[in-house]
């Protein structure tokens, strides 16, 4: 494996891992016995656990946005579209019933943003340019007429934004989906968008652990 490469597969690994336990509940141990690396390629590449956080952190952000730059491009998606099949996926991928695909920024930030500066930091870097991005397709959307041309694009993406991760973090309190439904119609109406979740749904539960 390349030098690289086995740094990717680390933070690859780290990422697995930190969805499912957390940062610090993730030992060193656990994380070079799941990639199958010694000691000393980790710390070739990272100086501390700290360190190896941070890059994790930036490593995840650099995935969420290819994803969200893909949808932003797509020339057959109006932005109107892309941004309620942005928030199709976000109640799909974060419903605890599923079992997977935790947010890692709901994850870890409340954990991190006390324990290490440099992953606070992290995290704060990779949110504001999820916002921006979400503000230039909120304000495409008013430019082809879909969305409501008195809403301001970079405000309402912070608001929007900030209401998905509370939105997330009740879900995983409650260990169901009706937060995400519930944030899920209110964007819609505030966007103006046409809903294609169902807007009925009963009460969800789950038996997902933790």
């Amino acid at each position: 494996m390349a030098p690289n490469d086995v740094r990717t597969h680390i933070l690859d690994t780290g990422l697995t891992l930190v969805a499912r336990k957390g940062f610090t509940a993730m030992g060193l141990s656990e994380l070079l016995s799941t990639a199958k690396v010694p000691k000393g390629s980790f710390y070739h590449w990272f100086a501390s656990k700290e360190a190896f956080g941070e890059a994790l952190l930036d490593r995840y952000f650099e995935g969420y946005l290819e994803g969200l730059e893909h949808l932003m491009g797509d020339p057959d998606c109006r932005a109107r579209d892309c941004l309620a099949e942005y928030w199709e996926r976000w109640v799909i991928s974060q419903d605890p019933s599923s079992c997977g695909n935790a947010c890692v920024v709901v994850k870890l930030a409340g954990e991190v943003s006390d324990l290490s500066e440099a992953m606070r930091l992290a995290l704060k870097r990779g949110t504001i340019e999820v916002e921006r991005r979400l503000g230039h397709l909120i304000a495409d959307a008013i430019a082809e007429g879909d969305v409501p041309a008195d809403l301001d694009p970079d405000t309402t993406a912070r608001e929007l934004y900030a209401l998905w991760l509370g939105a997330s973090l009740q879900a995983k309190i409650h260990r169901n989906a009706d937060p995400l439904h519930l944030v899920y119609r209110f964007t819609c109406h505030r966007l103006g968008l046409y809903p294609t979740l169902p807007s009925d749904l009963p009460p969800s539960s789950s038996t997902c652990p933790g």
